[in-house]
């Protein structure tokens, strides 16, 4: 698992996290933004998922990262564009993967019946979690990175 780079937390703070998530859980939960955002600040203060949501987008920076580039070099590109790039956030495409991850969200807030977290313990569960995580990263940091 990619460690979370001490500076990211700093440079895309929860704040920007949310409105860079926001535009991906309203799509794949049919619901407004804004109700996405109030939902999304809801669950990352509950331990646990801002670090994930950050070692995925750790696993994702690390990615697309090229071999001459430093982390510090690739975050301070995030750092200069990251109040440009979160109001243009496109939505993830949707997938059961992605899924996964919102409904791990959504039981964080109790949204989601209690059940689901069964589910999503059971190894195809872990799986299909972790999968969303890192897609999810990899397009949160395509998002950060686009020009």
């Amino acid at each position: 698992m990619t460690p979370i780079p001490r500076r990211l937390p700093h440079v895309v703070t929860r704040a920007d996290l949310r409105a860079l998530l926001a535009p991906s859980y309203a799509a794949a939960l049919d619901v407004d933004e804004e109700e996405a955002e109030e939902r999304l600040a809801r669950a990352l203060e509950r331990p646990g998922v801002a670090d994930d949501l950050y070692r995925a987008l750790a696993a994702g920076l690390e990615e697309a990262r090229g071999p001459r580039t430093a982390e510090d070099a690739l975050l301070d590109r995030v750092s200069a564009g990251i109040s440009r790039r979160r109001a243009r956030a496109r939505a993830a495409a949707a997938t059961p993967a992605l899924s996964a991850v919102f409904e791990r969200l959504n039981l964080e807030i109790g949204l989601a019946p209690e059940p689901m977290r069964a589910t999503l313990a059971t190894e195809r569960g872990r799986a299909l979690l972790e999968e969303g995580l890192a897609g999810l990263g990899r397009h949160l940091a395509k998002e950060l990175l686009r020009g």
